[in-house]
């Protein structure tokens, strides 16, 4: 196309992805190129300002590895993720949340009732509930993958003292849907701070913590999986994450374990219990 001019070019960009096959291809395209567009006209973006966007993208991709996606935690921190999340809710079903930089492929299976306390320091916790479809019947089989901070704040790719897929684990619900594994309270953390993200927290002034938390992944047959996580009720960054992902429904009232309720994992009290019930939305 000869004689681009600003008021025509987002019109050619759009026009010359016509012959994509996919209609929805298409139209994500198309509303992207014209909100880009808008946003560059809106704010008169200068070439060093669209230089520094570059950089950051470039500096992104070069930390970024198979344990650590700061792409990922770029859209965390701008609320685009939980967004997302959001967009995808359905009516009845466990709320989701953020997959978050950390999760790992591969995490070791446990049988329900498995530990993953191992020698992790902290407050013991027993974890346990049902993955229920919307009506409250038990889902067989559902595979639930866990994934969590230790408790000084750090996931195992962050930390080098930490094994390798430390208090990571995946396992299946069983003939009742119920689920449970023990392993400690989690303690709340600063998001990566060391990389282009970081840079951009520090310059708009915001902090970088999020509440402690449980990630989970559960799946089954014929339903949608659910990606989410489960926060404590006395956290101090509650109303306050880095990343918009808590849920009024995600949050758990710790309570106390006795000594009947350890006796099948082999735990004494003291040590908290985490109590919740996954809900699944049918494909």
């Amino acid at each position: 196309m000869r004689n681009i001019t600003r008021d025509n070019i987002t019109q050619a960009v759009i026009g010359s992805f016509g012959g994509a096959e996919s209609e929805r291809l298409r139209f994500v395209l198309s509303r992207l190129i014209t909100h880009l567009h808008d946003f560059a006209r809106e704010v008169e973006l200068t070439p060093e300002e669209w230089k520094a966007g570059i950089d950051f993208l470039c500096r992104a991709g070069k930390i970024s590895d198979d344990a650590r996606n700061e792409f990922i935690l770029a859209s965390d921190i701008l609320g685009l993720s939980s967004l997302v999340d959001l967009l995808q809710g359905a009516a009845g079903a466990t709320e989701r949340s953020n997959l978050g930089p950390f999760h790992a492929e591969g995490s070791p299976a446990l049988p329900v009732g498995g530990d993953l306390i191992r020698s992790n320091d902290g407050e013991p916790v027993l974890v346990r509930g049902r993955v229920l479809d919307q009506a409250g019947a038990p889902i067989l089989g559902a595979q639930l993958d866990f994934w969590q901070a230790a408790a000084n704040g750090l996931y195992w790719q962050q930390d080098p003292q930490q094994p390798r897929y430390n208090l990571y684990g995946t396992l299946r619900a069983d003939a009742q849907g119920r689920y449970a594994f023990t392993t400690i309270r989690p303690a709340p953390y600063n998001v990566p701070y060391d990389g282009p993200v970081g840079d951009l927290l520090r310059a708009g002034g915001r902090h970088a913590w999020r509440p402690a938390h449980f990630h989970f992944i559960v799946a089954a047959d014929g339903y949608r999986p659910l990606t989410t996580e489960l926060y404590f009720d006395d956290d101090r960054y509650l109303d306050a994450d880095a990343v918009f992902g808590v849920r009024e429904s995600l949050v758990l009232a710790l309570g106390n374990g006795d000594a009947e309720d350890g006796r099948p994992y082999g735990l004494k009290p003291p040590f908290r219990v985490a109590q919740f019930d996954f809900r699944l939305d049918a494909e």
